[in-house]
């Protein structure tokens, strides 16, 4: 059982490429684990936490629709922005700068094997997180993510996430408002949910700018403390 996760920030990198560096990692834990299985071996698995800023993109997991792209891809490309249909559970995301993604890619033998546990987790290290800032975050029931003022009119979500895990061992992640442009969720209904905003750390603080590196380590620090791991940088 390794519980040591590798922590990596990719700085300002394209979603596509970040994508396939993913599945490589992705494929690399797995390929160990059928290895250890066939030949009765055992090799560490990896683990692997990316941190990671993307150019503006929209992505739309399995199990979403297209009709919740509210843009062509003529409008798309007047805003600088991408597409991609991606293996991940959710509906429509979008990433773009001032936004903190994380992606752990995890072998989950080496944790718990329990997926609901896995996303509760990752929204619990969001929440604990947003509660250094003095903000009271909460889940809200049915749908994943992390949201403020939940069951009120003024609901807004400040995290998305969307995972993928197969023998588990897990990739894609969260998506974290930090000090995004909001303008560009109204090109599209976030998640798949009508009538939700959406919303930045700093908008909610008051602030231009929030520090995003003090954000990693704090959300570094409660994923450490919630999954009882040690990082390697």
């Amino acid at each position: 059982m390794n519980k040591t996760i590798e922590i990596q920030d990719l700085g300002l990198k394209d979603y596509k490429d970040t994508w396939d560096y993913q599945e490589q990692l992705f494929k690399g834990i797995v390929d160990a684990k059928i290895k250890n299985r066939r030949d009765n071996t055992q090799l560490k698995t990896n683990n692997y936490f990316l941190f990671v800023e993307h150019p503006h993109v929209y992505t739309l997991g399995k199990s979403g629709d297209i009709s919740n792209l509210l843009v062509d891809e003529a409008q798309l490309k007047a805003k600088n922005a991408s597409f991609y249909k991606v293996n991940r559970g959710g509906d429509i995301t979008y990433h773009g700068p001032g936004q903190i993604v994380g992606y752990p890619i995890l072998d989950l033998d080496n944790f718990f094997t329990d997926i609901h546990k896995y996303l509760r987790f990752l929204e619990e290290m969001i929440i604990l997180t947003l509660a250094e800032y003095g903000l009271k975050a909460e889940r809200s029931p049915g749908e994943t993510g992390v949201w403020l003022d939940v069951g009120t009119p003024f609901a807004r979500k400040i995290c998305a996430m969307g995972v993928r895990a197969s023998r588990w061992v897990t990739m894609h992640g969260f998506a974290m408002n930090v000090n995004a442009n909001l303008g560009y969720f109204d090109l599209m209904i976030p998640c798949g949910i009508r009538g939700k905003a959406v919303t930045s750390l700093n908008v909610e603080l008051g602030v231009a700018t929030v520090d995003e590196a003090e954000v990693k380590e704090k959300l570094l620090k409660h994923f450490s403390a919630l999954f009882e791991a040690e990082f390697l940088r």
